[in-house]
């Protein structure tokens, strides 16, 4: 079992979460490309009890957005969000990822599937991104 399909929180009683958020990354060939994707995702099962938090992938790695997604239908879950952890709207997510989910939303009629916006499209991920920027630059900075 893959971090991806374990890391979930069963609500009081041993019932499926209700509601699911799947972090949605491209992929790499390189395994260790993969670990701030699933650091992200244990921190976020970790604040969001009574959810499900899985990883999917585009390509090159596993588990697949289609196969994440029938996995946590299977578990009761009816309402998801893919969150697409890309820097920006490219071609994958402007094509590719909404022909994918037409095509999960097809396969699992009973299942609301929305989808975010790319993180890096959210001016609060610029604005950490550029503050994270300026702290290293200082850092970096010559002694005076």
């Amino acid at each position: 079992m893959t971090i991806s399909s374990a890391i979930h929180t069963s609500q009081a009683g041993g019932k499926p979460p209700a509601r699911a958020l799947v972090l949605f990354a491209h992929g790499a060939r390189d395994v260790r490309w993969r670990e701030p994707f699933d650091r992200l995702q244990a921190r976020l099962a970790a604040s969001l009890p009574g959810h499900a938090v899985r990883l999917a992938f585009l390509e090159l790695m596993t588990p697949a957005l289609p196969d994440v997604l029938r996995e946590l239908a299977g578990e009761g879950v009816r309402d998801m969000l893919v969150v697409p952890v890309f820097f920006g709207q490219g071609g994958h997510l402007r094509r590719d990822l909404p022909a994918l989910l037409d095509e999960c939303r097809a396969a699992l009629p009973d299942v609301r599937i929305a989808c975010a916006q790319a993180v890096g499209e959210a001016d609060s991920v610029l604005d950490a991104i550029a503050a994270y920027c300026s702290a290293e630059l200082l850092l970096a900075s010559p002694a005076r």
